[in-house]
């Protein structure tokens, strides 16, 4: 089966560095491709789920979260338009939070935080492991980004839009 690795909390600030891209080398009999620098890979080749976490683990020098779907569930996710009818700009982002597992229980959506009126962080939708979102670009929405894992119980990593089409051309190539 093909799979999308998705690391959590790697090389931002000063903690949990690495270089993916020494990591896809090092892992190449897996088909890996990094997406950028914080930790998101596209497995090509055929491998179970356990064989790929361990391998990955034990290039890290450190212990993370590694969130791995199943690279149907990205193809899915990216095939629909989730924010069609959600504002868009310069000054907002489109996210997916990747969450460890489903959560058991899910919030009233669509949730804006702080407020209704005021968000700085509205989650549009979850569908299964996946968390969609607009964040406006503002150094307080990052905060609101953490507030996510409480809400629902579950670890999770924080991805642009933009990201998981790259991911999904990907995937699509190697069809």
């Amino acid at each position: 089966m093909h799979w999308v690795v998705f690391l959590r909390a790697v090389n931002v600030g000063k903690a949990n560095r690495c270089q993916p891209v020494q990591i896809a080398k090092e892992l190449a009999k897996f088909g890996l491709v990094n997406i950028g620098a914080v930790g998101t890979f596209v497995v090509r080749e055929d491998v179970s789920e356990s064989v790929l976490r361990n391998a990955i683990a034990k290039k890290l020098p450190f212990k993370c979260e590694i969130m791995i779907c199943p690279a149907r569930d990205i193809m899915n996710l990216a095939s629909k338009d989730p924010f069609s009818q959600q504002p868009s700009g310069p000054d907002i982002t489109r996210f997916v939070n990747v969450l460890h597992k489903r959560p058991r229980a899910l919030p009233s959506l669509p949730l804006s935080l702080p407020s209704d009126d005021d968000w700085l962080l509205k989650i549009i939708a979850i569908q299964d492991r996946f968390v969609l979102g607009l964040y406006r670009r503002q150094m307080k929405a990052i905060s609101y980004l953490g507030k996510i894992e409480k809400l629902l119980g579950v670890p999770a990593t924080t991805r642009s839009w933009n990201t998981i089409g790259r991911i999904a051309k990907i995937l699509e190539e190697n069809r």
